[in-house]
């Protein structure tokens, strides 16, 4: 079977490799263009067309896959079957009408849940205890075509968004190798999402990872966790930006909350200092900080902070 895969990140280059490992036809690779990077703006290449490369691959980055040129040279190649990961433009309906066995996207959701850019996060800042990857057919709606296959993903009280990504990666390979068997072997099902169960999310931006400690606790600790690695979490501490890398939510005492009350601390106060640790009060409960990194500096732990970073209660981080 002639396959064109179509992906741009570290996620689609895991089922890339996993689809050359199992021997399948790559008759071309499509990722995105090109992108200046860094300080010295040197171009940058997607982990897809690094791997591809690595293979020897034959790759195409089209500005826009619209486009009557690459539209025109993927009639030419005429793939049994175009398969999407992670790829970064939405395809028009020439193309989805051209192979032989359609289009098959892999979504790192469960959908109808989470249609859209960063299933990933959402599903931890939502405080899902699962997710997974579903593999479905390509519709000119945005994921909403009919579904084929879904592997479920549990998601731990510890999960980041770059563990989930990690673990997302290799079940969707999985998933992705045992939905072409069925799509060979002519037993693929189809079953239509129920729209009533859809809901869509957005792409993350950086300034996202602003804390706002009128937020609860909890939901601060979550997007903590779902913003690790990118685009991480950050307050202001006496005119610099603090990052928070692991966070947990307490509860603190009726006595501190009095002192607080007393002393008219406001949300983003830090309202308790331990050697190995400190906590800032929120909108509900308290974000225990166990490793941050201050501007300029590298990642620690809050013991090793607090050692050359000396703290007092009553200080309010600003967001």
């Amino acid at each position: 079977m002639k396959i064109v895969y179509m992906g741009t990140p570290e996620i689609a280059a895991v089922i890339l490799e996993s689809l050359i490992a199992g021997g399948e036809e790559i008759a071309a690779v499509v990722t995105q263009p090109d992108k200046p990077k860094g300080r010295g703006y040197e171009m940058s290449f997607s982990k897809v067309k690094q791997t591809a490369l690595a293979h020897g691959l034959t790759i195409y980055q089209p500005a826009k896959v619209k486009d009557e040129g690459f539209l025109a040279l993927m009639e030419q190649i005429a793939p049994d079957l175009i398969v999407v990961a992670a790829f970064g433009q939405i395809l028009p309906k020439r193309l989805l009408d051209l192979p032989k066995y359609g289009c098959i996207n892999v979504h790192a959701s469960l959908l109808p849940k989470y249609r859209g850019a960063a299933p990933i996060q959402y599903a931890i800042l939502n405080g899902e205890s699962e997710t997974g990857v579903t593999i479905q057919y390509m519709a000119e709606g945005l994921d909403t075509g009919d579904i084929l296959m879904k592997e479920i993903v549990s998601i731990t009280e510890e999960e980041t968004g770059g563990s989930l990504y990690d673990k997302l990666a290799v079940a969707g390979a999985k998933v992705l190798n045992a939905a072409l068997c069925q799509i060979v072997s002519g037993s693929a099902s189809r079953t239509p999402q129920n729209e009533a169960e859809a809901n869509y999310v957005g792409t993350i931006k950086k300034e996202m990872g602003r804390l706002d400690f009128s937020c609860t606790a909890k939901e601060l600790e979550r997007k903590v966790r779902a913003f690790d690695p990118w685009p991480g979490t950050y307050a202001n501490l006496n005119g610099k930006m603090l990052k928070f890398w692991r966070c947990e939510e307490i509860i603190f005492s009726r006595e501190e909350m009095q002192r607080a009350r007393e002393n008219a601390w406001g949300y983003g106060s830090i309202l308790r200092i331990e050697k190995d640790s400190f906590a800032i009060l929120t909108g509900e409960g308290g974000l225990r900080v166990k490793e941050l990194q201050m501007e300029g500096k590298r990642r620690m732990r809050a013991e090793e902070f607090l050692r050359g970073y000396p703290l007092r209660e009553g200080i309010c981080l600003q967001f």
